[in-house]
């Protein structure tokens, strides 16, 4: 996943500001998902690594609220904004399927971060972030379609 984040950087960055800084936070998204995902007894609550998955779980919420939010209010806006100034309808229409497809992940990362926000409970945390992880890859793989067929698309229009 973080391999392919790279790489929508690469075919991407650079297009705007609001989409570079998007792509940006996903990668430090990506970053925390991994380093949590990667420490082990995150269920026993006396262990140290359990107190750091605690302050860890918090910062992974706070980036994904703060993710999903700029490509809901930000982001997919652009995108077809810019599909609507060339006239691309079958690219809006495209467009409206991936975003069906993008919002099915939401309620997975909405309900990760109310059940993990304001709790020490970790007990389950393992088995969710592997629902989250499927979500997220399932997200992140429509968003880059999106950006592909809204943005790409019109590349050699501009130039």
């Amino acid at each position: 996943m973080l391999e392919n984040c790279k790489n929508a950087q690469e075919r991407w960055g650079g297009v705007s500001q609001i989409i570079d800084r998007w792509l940006q936070s996903r990668q430090a998204l990506l970053v925390s998902f991994c380093t949590l995902s990667d420490k082990k007894d995150i269920g026993d609550s006396n262990s140290d690594n359990s107190r750091e998955a605690e302050a860890s779980v918090r910062t992974l919420c706070q980036q994904l609220v703060d993710y999903i939010s700029a490509g809901h209010f930000e982001v997919y806006d652009q995108l077809i904004q810019e599909g609507q100034a060339f006239g691309d309808t079958e690219g809006l229409q495209q467009a409206k399927a991936l975003y069906r497809e993008i919002d099915a992940t939401t309620d997975t990362a909405v309900d990760f971060n109310d059940k993990y926000q304001e709790t020490d409970d970790l007990s389950a945390l393992s088995k969710d972030l592997s629902e989250l992880g499927v979500a997220l890859e399932t997200r992140f793989a429509a968003e880059d379609r999106m950006i592909d067929t809204l943005h790409t698309a019109h590349k050699n229009q501009l130039a």
